[in-house]
């Protein structure tokens, strides 16, 4: 079935993927709340789509998840689904001896997610059944080179999505992990590397949609990458060779 009628908090809405997951959702005729840092970008996705609430939040400011969560009630006593999404990527520089991004890659993307669980949670418990959805990354699959505090915090991320399934299913709550690969965002155009399968962030939106409707325990896309980087695994010296000499060609 499709997802309309249903009332659905969005975090990292601002930009990227979750902007336009919370667009194409209002559209189809949903309650969408729409979480961020930038109160600014916020208001500019209302005006785009006046149906849209918004709601800013910092997934890791641990002392506003109580205010958050009664705001979130006040607008919403109610939720149906939740897609956690926000997030960040950062990479190692090993020759500055900055271990700085490590700590905020965890804090963001493993830590935020928890905090935006403990918000959306309780709401999720009084639908007749609620979905947790948390976006993580393809990145799980095979090491990337300067990748240590993004891929780990992703990896923590999918270990935290299947444990919370196993704690909420008697609750009547699905819980997906939702992993794309490349996504043409504001976060991706920082790379300074060849992106396989990039791909548009409103086709990437609409499988995300077209996914949760059937409420898998998994979700990745593009399956080409999938399939790529679970030979990577298959083959660690072979992805070690080829990465070692991707990264001197760009050295």
């Amino acid at each position: 079935m499709a997802v309309c009628n249903e009332t659905i908090w969005i975090t990292g809405a601002t930009s990227g993927i979750g902007r336009a997951l919370a667009l194409k959702l209002a559209r189809q005729g949903n309650l969408v709340i729409a979480s961020g840092r930038s109160v600014e970008k916020l208001s500019a996705l209302r005006v785009e789509e006046p149906s849209i609430e918004v709601l800013p939040f910092d997934v890791t400011a641990e002392d506003t998840i109580k205010t958050t969560q009664q705001r979130l009630r006040t607008l919403a006593p109610v939720l149906d689904r939740a897609i956690l999404n926000a997030g960040d990527c950062e990479y190692l520089d090993l020759s500055s001896e900055n271990w700085a991004s490590l700590e905020k890659m965890v804090q963001v993307n493993f830590l935020g997610m928890v905090n935006s669980v403990r918000v959306c949670l309780p709401l999720l418990r009084h639908s007749e059944r609620g979905h947790l959805i948390g976006v993580g990354s393809q990145a799980i699959f095979a090491p990337f080179p300067r990748a240590e505090g993004y891929g780990a915090s992703k990896a923590a991320v999918s270990y935290f999505l299947s444990s919370l399934r196993m704690d909420v299913y008697k609750e009547g709550i699905d819980v997906t992990e939702i992993l794309p690969g490349f996504v043409k965002t504001p976060l991706t155009a920082r790379n300074d590397f060849a992106m396989p399968f990039l791909q548009p962030v409103d086709q990437a939106a609409d499988r995300i949609v077209r996914a949760i409707e059937k409420r898998p325990f998994q979700y990745y896309f593009p399956k080409r990458l999938y399939l790529m980087l679970r030979i990577a695994s298959w083959l660690p010296r072979l992805w070690l060779k080829l990465q070692a000499r991707s990264a001197q060609k760009k050295n």
